[in-house]
């Protein structure tokens, strides 16, 4: 139950936000912490198995990185939690805030750290530490700008609304990696499996010590909304809840569940697109890992190409969804990841235009899947404990979908000899899990967004 004082914060009509507001809120959010993320998914193949393990089987060294990237999967279901009882207890705006300040200081952190020459393991331990903290601000910001999104939305136009902040991700991923093209290119290296000694020295830190510039931007956007009217009707109702997240396991442990399947397949895909890809796509043909053979700016530049289908077709999957209905939309897009994990090896045997056709199919799928889930998963949910609930499956799905994505990839990737068949047959698996889960749930686009 709402205190009286937080019902009198509260009384009288809710100021509304501004549609441009809105979207600028939800969108610049999310595109600053899928930047900072990026950046560390970029450094996390091409920095720090150099700098921060010992020198020795770069295999292992790639595999430690991403168990540290991983890790901060495991954070984020705790972030969920802890910015999901702020943002159903004490609003989204101050809980948005706080998310992005975190992530921001911590990715800044990372960029001033020593490596494991001058410090031994106290690097990859004082990494461990910030990529948690990453990870922990991460659990609290998508959903906090989903909320921020479709609870300001017009009536008809939640799924186009939810859109803008999946558009994070996308323009997220052409700024950090944008950025290390340009470092890379201004710091070449003669080895093309190896970045430059000055990259190595100095380079690789300056894009995440430009994040602070980034995060400046958001807090003054975000600093600037007011509360949306289905958490004032919460408050003024008197149906806060004491603790939001004893109440959604409690009274609305079937949507848990189920949103946190919806997510599995968008979740794999994602990370094997944007971080197993960078690692296949730079292996030498000849090494005892094969791979696609090309250098880093090649490789990069195809990727970019490909995330720009992400970010149109995350916008195409609005409207859609809005006329079709969320679960109809996600249950054909699933059918079409299945279908394309095991469409890796002909795709990917086909040169470069396979190469160029199997990025592209596979960021159109991600956007298509995407999109949509900015408001299916707040639809799940009734307002007092929504940011909670959505959170919670959002970051759920990051620990068995995201977390263990990069490291299994590999593992497949070792055990195929250099094939990626069995990286694409993980893929499918994982989706036909999703596509039970949308079969076994309901559709959510007439729910009352303000109950």
């Amino acid at each position: 139950m709402s205190s009286p004082a937080a019902a009198a914060r509260y009384s009288g009509a809710a100021p509304a936000n501004p549609r441009s507001r809105v979207i600028l809120a939800s969108l610049v959010g999310t595109t600053i912490e899928f930047y900072d993320f990026y950046v560390y998914a970029t450094a996390a193949v091409l920095v720090f198995p150099h700098l921060f393990f010992p020198a020795g089987n770069p295999t292992t060294a790639l595999l430690a990185s991403f168990a540290i990237f991983g890790a901060a999967m495991v954070a984020r279901p705790l972030g969920a939690i802890f910015f999901g009882h702020l943002g159903d207890k004490r609003g989204r705006k101050i809980t948005l805030v706080g998310a992005l300040l975190t992530m921001g200081i911590a990715t800044f952190l990372i960029g001033c750290l020593p490596t494991y020459p001058s410090v031994g393991w106290f690097a990859p331990l004082f990494l461990v530490i910030l990529r948690l903290a990453q990870g922990f601000a991460l659990g609290g910001e998508w959903s906090g700008a989903a909320l921020v999104a479709t609870e300001n939305a017009p009536e008809g136009k939640r799924a186009v609304f939810g859109t803008f902040p999946q558009l994070g991700a996308p323009i997220g991923f052409i700024i950090a990696n944008g950025l290390f093209l340009v470092i890379a290119w201004l710091l070449p290296s003669e080895d093309p499996t190896r970045p430059s000694d000055a990259f190595l020295a100095w380079g690789w830190r300056i894009p995440f010590l430009f994040s602070a510039v980034m995060v400046i931007v958001g807090l003054w956007v975000r600093l600037h909304l007011v509360e949306s009217a289905a958490f004032e009707k919460t408050v003024n109702s008197g149906k806060v809840q004491k603790v939001p997240l004893a109440a959604a396991f409690k009274l609305h442990w079937r949507e848990l569940i189920l949103g946190t399947f919806y997510m599995l397949a968008t979740y794999v895909l994602f990370y094997l697109m944007t971080t197993f890809s960078l690692s296949y796509g730079r292996a030498a043909v000849d090494a005892k890992l094969p791979g696609l053979g090309y250098n880093y700016t090649t490789f990069v530049m195809m990727m970019i190409f490909g995330v720009i289908f992400f970010g149109i077709f995350t916008l195409v999957s609005g409207p859609y969804a809005d006329r079709h209905g969320r679960r109809k939309t996600l249950i054909w897009v699933t059918l079409g990841i299945i279908l394309f994990g095991l469409l890796w090896v002909p795709m990917l045997s086909a040169g470069t235009i396979g190469v160029v056709a199997w990025l592209v199919l596979g960021f159109t799928l991600m956007g298509l899947t995407f999109g949509p889930m900015g408001a299916l998963l707040p639809e799940l949910f009734p307002a007092n404990v929504r940011y909670t609930g959505s959170g919670v499956s959002y970051n759920v799905s990051s620990i068995l979908g995201a977390a263990v994505a990069p490291f299994i990839a590999v593992a497949l990737w070792s055990y195929g000899g250099g094939s990626p068949f069995y990286v694409g047959l993980y893929l499918s698996a994982m989706a036909v899990l999703t596509l039970i889960a949308l079969l076994l749930g309901k559709e959510t686009k007439h729910v009352d967004i303000e109950a």
